[in-house]
Order: C-alpha cells, then structure tokens, then sequence
C-alpha cells in the first residue's frame, strides 16, 4: 500500500487492463505470431512455383499486419505494462522479481522481432528484383521474423501460467521453477496452434478483398490457405484439452462466472453449446472454401473471422477470472496483497500500513443523514473517509462504486432498498469468501469491517462517482504521516 490509488470509477480497474490486453493477444496471435510463418510460406510457394501472384498476395497481406502490428500492436503492448502498473503495481513489481530476465530477453527478442518486420516488409519488392539468390535471403529473413515472434510469445506465457499456478516455486523460490510451471507447457502447445489457426481464418478473409472473384487464383489461395487452418484445427483441439485437464479443479470452480458474469452463472451449460456450433461452424465454413471456393461469398468468411476473434478473446477473459481470488496464484490476491501478509493486517488494520488516503470531495461528502450536530457530522465523515480509505485500498482493484461491476449493483441485488447497515454489509463482507470462492477474504480488522460498512452505508445514498488519485490527489498518511509532523497545509496541499 505504498502507492496511490488509481481508479476509473464508470469502466472499472480490470476492464481498463482487460480491454487493453485483449485487443492486443488478437493482433499479437492473430497478425504476428501465426501470420508471419504463413505469409513466409506463401512467398517460399510462389517462389517455387514461379508465381508472382503469390508473391504479390503475401506482400498485401503482410502490409496490412505490418501496419496493425507496429501501431495498435506496439501501443497496447505498452498500454498493458502502464495500465497494470497504474492498477495493480504490487502485482506487477512481484513478477518482475521473479521474471526480470525472461522480460529482459523478451524486450530484446521483442526489438529484434521490429527490426526484422521493418526489414522483412522494406526489403520486399527490392530483393525480389536482385534475383533468386536475393529472394532467397528475404524468404529466410521472414522465417527469422516468424521465429521472433513465436519466442516473445513463448516467454509471456510462461509468466501468464506462473500468474495461475505458480506450482513448485512457493517453496522453490528460482527462476526456472517459475518458468516451468505446471501450465507453462499445456498453455503454450495450445497458444502456438490456434495462433496459426487464427492467421489462416484472417488471411482467408483478407484473399476475397485482394483477388478478384473471376480469378482462379482466388480459389486456389483460399484451398491453400484453407489447408493451412485445417491442419492446425486438430492441434488447438488436443492441446485445449491438455490445457484444460491441467488447470487446478478450485479454477474450474470458477468457471461458470467467469463465462458471463454472475448472473449469467446458469448460461454456462447453453454458452459451451453456442461455443461447439461456432466452432463447428468454422471448420464447415473453411472446408466449403477448400472444396467450393467459387461458391464462397464475402459474407461467408465474416462468421469464422468473428467468430475466431469473439472465442480467443473470450478464452482471455475466462483466463483471467478464473484464478481469483489471486492474481498470482497461492501467492497475492487480486487486492495486491500477499497471502503471507493476511495475518499481520487482520491483526493491525490495513489503514495502518497504507501511505495515502483518498480524500473525499465535496459532492462524496452530501446525502448525510438529516439532524446531525456538528459534532456529529464530523464523526460521519472521517468514519466515512477511513471507510472509503479501506474500499480504496482492499476493493477498487475489482470493483467499482457506482460503475462496471459496482459494489452498490451486487448490493442491490442482495439486499435490494433495505438500509444497508454496517452490520448487515460488515457480515456479509467477513464471510463472503466463503459463500463466493472467486472472492478473497477481507484483509482488515474487525474495526475496519465496520469503517467499510459505514462507507458502504452512504454509497446507498450517495450516487456520486468515486474519484481515483489520477483526479483529486492523495493526502499522506497513517505511518508515513507520524513520521512527517512537520507537514503543513501548504505542504499537504503540494501534495494533493
């Protein structure tokens, strides 16, 4: 609790990582890691056949993900590191400890993997002139460019799996006991296939907008390229299977929220049909382009285009959720706080260890109960201010006030427009890990249960959004603040 609070009180915390980082695995898996060994395969084709025509369609396709890949690519890769350091920097700092190295190898093979795409799509049409010893070089440069983006792949996903289960390394505290987690090997065999599978739905979608539909050679790219996705299906099929028997069972409890959301628990069941039809779907839709690519419309290959993407980027989601109540398996909850640390704040409070409170603002500080003496009124608001102070320090890296996922929405639906008592909340609150395993146990004290229930208290009334230290600025203290009596208000508000 050394850092300020930021927080984003209509989207949420996790939607603001999650939209980040899923749009970025699309590109990343779909454009990058499966696409280039295939766009490098449609070039090494058509040199051996002699067919520029392949050629010139490989070099459309790769401009395209070049394009993609070092903008919206390059920037939500970025987006993910600030996004995560502004949520949740606990999180973040523990796996860079453990992870420096893997991330300091990725980060070069990462710049490598730009050079070479730059080169790779630079290069294209000059070494294709020089002649076939020059085209020869270009062909290798992209299954150097396909290899790089495989391997930044490869070390992330050691890191995802560790962040699931971190297996051996919660009493074997070494680098390689991380890397090789229990999920590190099922995940990535089933990570590399669908990636491929990915590229070759796009690249079909792509072909109907690059040929024209009166040329054979549309029909002959889209079998090609239709081959291509059916020989890795069966692979994404096997090795989804192997991912999933590895995930821990008290994982795949969670699953039937992490589909939807909590209300959508009883879907789950309907979801893995509509899940079956889509992907059954895709295969029938490829395998008429193999075998009836005259017939083929655009339309046709709109549904296994979304429906890939709809289907990876949910798998992220259900990744995600899946793991709580941590963020590192076993080791941190999804608040930022480590397990190992549960006793000492249960015992102390967590207001005791945290270095800033997030003061309230004056549209926070109406809808106050009517009759109250000064006195009294001054009482309300620190208890509501230190109870805003736990809520923002144990509940905001998850839920929102009055937004996404609020923690007034779940309320409403337990309790509806009853008053919401502090010991009615506060007993809910001290039990709910129990009745709810996605959830982690409240980290404070029992006079802090309280605090979050007086605070909870007011959110009833009070509809006013939640502001993060991004918007109002923190005040210094607990601990840190004893330690700085000297602190004036003109130094207090240096620091807002």
């Amino acid at each position: 609790m050394d850092f300020p609070v930021f927080h984003l009180d209509f989207l949420g915390n996790r939607y603001l990582i999650a939209g980040i980082a899923i749009l970025h695995v699309l590109i990343n898996h779909g454009l990058a890691v499966g696409m280039m060994p295939l766009i490098a395969a449609m070039e090494w084709y058509g040199h051996k056949k002699q067919d520029p025509r392949w050629d010139k369609l490989a070099y459309k396709i790769l401009f395209v993900c070049f394009l993609i890949t070092t903008t919206v690519g390059a920037l939500t890769g970025v987006g993910i590191w600030f996004s995560v350091s502004l949520v949740n920097p606990y999180s973040i700092a523990s796996l860079i400890r453990v992870f420096f190295w893997a991330w300091f190898t990725e980060w070069l093979v990462f710049v490598t993997e730009v050079c070479l795409i730059l080169a790779y799509t630079l290069t294209w049409k000059k070494w294709t002139a020089q002649g076939p010893e020059s085209k020869k070089r270009h062909i290798r440069l992209g299954f150097a460019l396909a290899f790089a983006s495989w391997v930044t792949m490869a070390i992330i996903v050691a890191i995802l799996g560790f962040m699931m289960d971190p297996g051996n390394w919660l009493t074997v505290n070494s680098f390689w006991t991380g890397v090789m987690n229990p999920l590190y090997i099922p995940q990535l065999a089933f990570r590399t296939p669908l990636a491929a599978t990915m590229a070759g739905i796009i690249a079909m979608f792509l072909i109907l907008f690059f040929t024209k539909k009166q040329d054979q050679f549309r029909n002959d790219a889209l079998r090609a390229v239709g081959l291509w996705t059916l020989a890795f299906a069966p692979f994404v099929l096997v090795a989804g299977w192997w991912y999933y028997t590895s995930v821990p069972d008290a994982m795949k409890d969670n699953l039937g929220v992490s589909l939807g959301t909590l209300e959508f628990v009883d879907w789950q069941t309907k979801f893995l049909q509509i899940a079956v039809i889509t992907v059954v779907t895709i295969l029938l839709v490829v395998q008429f382009a193999i075998s009836r690519p005259k017939l083929l419309p655009k339309v046709a290959l709109v549904v296994p285009f979304v429906a890939i993407l709809w289907m990876t980027g949910h798998f992220e989601r259900v990744r995600e959720f899946i793991r709580k109540p941590y963020v590192i398996g076993q080791y941190m909850y999804a608040n930022g706080l480590r397990v190992e640390d549960y006793a000492l704040l249960q015992r102390d409070g967590v207001l005791t260890y945290a270095t800033y409170s997030n003061p309230l603002t004056e549209a926070e500080k109406a809808e106050l109960p009517n009759g109250l003496s000064e006195p009294e009124r001054t009482a309300r608001l620190e208890a509501i201010q230190k109870g805003k102070d736990v809520f923002m320090n144990t509940c905001t890296r998850c839920h929102t006030g009055h937004g996404v996922n609020s923690i007034t929405g779940h309320l409403q639906r337990m309790f509806g427009d009853q008053p919401w008592t502090p010991e009615l909340t506060a007993g809910y609150i001290e039990s709910m890990h129990y009745a709810q395993p996605y959830m982690p146990p409240f980290p404070g004290n029992k006079a802090e249960l309280q605090l979050l229930g007086t605070y909870l208290q007011h959110l009833q009334q009070n509809k006013a959004p939640i502001p993060g230290a991004q918007s109002v600025g923190v005040i210094v203290s607990g601990a840190a603040a004893a330690r700085s009596p000297e602190m004036t208000n003109q130094t207090e508000a240096a620091v807002q």
